[in-house]
């Protein structure tokens, strides 16, 4: 087992481990003298591995239920978190127990939303069960909902007791959503590690999963340690998402996943840097072969008006300007401010 400590505010603990979901509940009463556990998950992934959590809680000395919502990015809405706190209302939850998050990034933000705000605070575990959860939303206490302004913009940063990584528990997953956890991956290349942005453009990291995950999960720990609120450096994980989320906005959160968003938006960003002499001609070339090269498209068919328009409501915003994640290189990024009003104009320079 590989374990990765997170000292933030309330240190935890990243185990990876192929097979841990099957002793789960024992790694977890370890952390916990809660009686009662609520896994929260999403009717994709209950059928695969719902019971055996459940199975595993209940061997640990837990009284165990669940609350299954409806897969899909369209159910990350305040509409569902208040199913899941009518659930553990009526399972009589108390601060003392503790929920699990067993799923995606859809999943894992929404139940630790629901943490963080039942009873002003209960304790969660995050099992991830997508390669986009596995590389980087199950890590770093991000939380939140989308509304209809924008994604993600209620939530609460909140930290998890531990996240347990499974490997195995992607072999379920449909090769699409390989391919959209995959932009994360490539992100983390882009901002931080030249080398091994190298070694993804290699075609195997598929090969070669487990260190994948560790290399991205170390990472991200790095910068969420000294910056665990996004402050300052931890800016530099949006690489990609302010004008990808732009992207699924115009798709209204459906057609379009968030790693393919991502991916268009890290190609889109990274030209834009070019255009504007602050990136090297060339670098986004690079980073759409890489992108390719895992499935994931690197252009849409929106407009840069409309993706500019649609980027002002970003929770990246600060007064009139906007933070942006640029590239100095592959493996070198940082941020720069950037008025709205001229967003298209930064964009879309000629």
């Amino acid at each position: 087992m590989k374990t990765i400590h997170v000292d933030t505010g309330n240190p935890y603990d990243i185990h990876i481990e192929r097979g841990i979901i099957n002793r789960c509940g024992s790694i977890i009463r370890e952390l916990s003298g809660a009686q009662k556990v609520t896994v929260i998950t999403d009717s994709n992934v209950a059928p695969h591995y719902q019971w055996c959590v459940l199975n595993s809680l209940s061997e640990a000395g837990f009284t165990a239920t669940s609350h299954v919502f409806q897969a899909g990015e369209q159910s990350k809405n305040l509409s569902t978190i208040a199913e899941m706190y009518n659930t553990l209302a009526d399972f009589k939850m108390t601060r003392k127990d503790i929920i699990v998050a067993l799923g995606g990034g859809v999943t894992g933000d929404m139940a630790g939303f629901a943490a963080a705000t039942y009873l002003r605070g209960i304790d969660f575990v995050q099992i991830p069960t997508s390669l986009l959860a596995q590389v980087d939303s199950s890590v770093g206490g991000k939380t939140g909902v989308d509304i209809a302004q924008g994604k993600n913009l209620v939530g609460a940063f909140y930290q998890p007791k531990a996240v347990l990584i499974d490997p195995d528990t992607l072999s379920t997953l449909p090769d699409k959503f390989i391919c959209d956890g995959m932009a994360e991956v490539i992100k983390y290349g882009c901002i931080k590690d030249k080398d091994f942005f190298d070694s993804l453009a290699k075609g195997n990291a598929l090969e070669n999963i487990e260190d994948v995950i560790e290399r991205c999960v170390t990472i991200k720990r790095d910068v969420v340690s000294r910056d665990e609120r996004e402050a300052g450096e931890r800016i530099l994980l949006n690489f990609g998402h302010t004008l990808g989320h732009a992207i699924e906005k115009l798709y209204n959160f459906n057609g379009i996943t968030h790693g393919m968003a991502v991916a268009i938006g890290m190609v889109l960003i990274t030209t834009a840097g070019e255009k504007n002499g602050i990136t090297p001609r060339g670098t986004a070339d690079k980073i759409a072969e890489v992108c390719r090269t895992y499935g994931l498209p690197t252009s849409d068919e929106a407009s840069l008006v409309e993706i500019a328009k649609a980027a002002q409501t970003d929770k990246k915003t600060s007064g009139s300007d906007i933070n942006l994640v640029l590239l100095n290189e592959i493996g070198s990024s940082f941020t720069q401010k950037v008025e709205l009003e001229k967003l298209y104009d930064f964009i879309s320079k000629n």
